[in-house]
């Protein structure tokens, strides 16, 4: 079940069905093969432009990047999760007020600062 089926999240309930389709895969999507994905177990199935014009919001919102491909385009996200898409959207709107709360809180408790430390330095 995607993370906003249960109320929570950045994205509508169809963008979520959308992302989790293209984050379970390494490879650029049409918007065909989505909708074959998102319509296996769903009756009535979703129109084709429906879920045309969702991935093309979500290549606007700059959620997805998408590339042509003939006469259509190929979309992958431009996060690794919702997670990640939380992360980016906190840091555009807030910079570096919401990295100095984020340090702050780290200082806050031991265990998430070592954490950081490690997975600032494994990111090296």
């Amino acid at each position: 079940m995607p993370a906003n089926a249960e109320g929570r999240g950045l994205l509508g309930p169809l963008e979520g069905e959308v992302m989790e389709a293209l984050w379970a895969t390494s490879e650029p999507l049409s918007v065909r093969a989505v909708l074959d994905h998102l319509n296996e177990d769903r009756r009535p199935p979703l129109a084709y432009t429906t879920v045309m014009t969702v991935m093309a919001r979500l290549a606007e919102k700059e959620v997805l990047h998408r590339v042509k491909a003939g006469r259509g385009y190929l979309y992958e996200p431009a996060v690794a999760d919702e997670a990640g898409l939380a992360v980016r959207d906190v840091i555009r709107d807030f910079g570096d007020s919401a990295l100095a709360h984020f340090v702050d809180e780290a200082r806050a408790d031991p265990r998430l600062l070592k954490r950081l430390e490690r997975l600032m330095r494994e990111k090296q």
